[in-house]
């Protein structure tokens, strides 16, 4: 079976991504069978140019079919932060509780109505070679919360408001939030290049 990997050590991102690629005879796996493999450095100043260097950079050195992604949240209030320094937006990479307790205390003295926020996932296929071969972007649009409501998911979901479901991404569904997701959006946009390696 071909094998695409994952450009992520992140165990919840590899869950959705096995999930929205269910229906394809692909074995999908992330870093983990090479823990020597360095992280890329997130050099670039948009979405899309840290999903291409990290597909690029990452396929070339396991010479594998590589997805990366880069994604995170965009408040235009805030002048769209954290935008691409959302997974360390209070400073240390991936502590989600320190980057939800940031971005309330700098939205609190906004109204409602100036809270609107989206999701923004650009993902970057690579062949094993090394070259980007398809680029594609989705996007998610919700609101921001003050006070976290549901479990589920990981970074700001909790906090990430879809006034269409009364909920936010924390509280719905793996099945509802792969519908909507920008990360979804993102993955059916390159499905034909899917089929090319299956």
């Amino acid at each position: 079976m071909p094998r695409l990997v994952f450009g992520t050590r992140n165990r919840k991102k590899l869950v959705e991504l096995r999930d929205l690629l269910a229906d394809f005879p692909l074995e999908c796996v992330d870093l983990s069978p090479w823990p020597e493999l360095p992280d890329v450095d997130e050099t670039g100043d948009t979405f899309e140019a840290n999903a291409r260097l990290k597909a690029s950079e990452f396929s070339s050195q396991i010479h594998e079919w590589t997805l990366s992604e880069d994604s995170g949240l965009v408040v235009p209030a805030l002048g769209g932060r954290p935008g691409i320094f959302s997974a360390r937006y209070a400073g240390s990479h991936g502590d989600d509780a320190a980057n939800n307790q940031k971005i309330v205390q700098e939205l609190a003295e906004l109204p409602e109505e100036k809270r609107a926020a989206y999701y923004v996932c650009v993902a970057a296929l690579a062949n094993p070679a090394g070259e980007v071969v398809a680029v594609a972007e989705g996007r998610c649009h919700g609101r921001m919360l003050l006070q976290p409501q549901g479990s589920g998911g990981f970074g700001y979901d909790p906090l990430f408001y879809i006034p269409e479901y009364h909920q936010t991404f924390g509280e719905l569904s793996l099945r509802v939030k792969q519908a909507l997701s920008h990360r979804a959006k993102a993955i059916v946009q390159l499905r034909p290049e899917f089929r090319k390696i299956a």
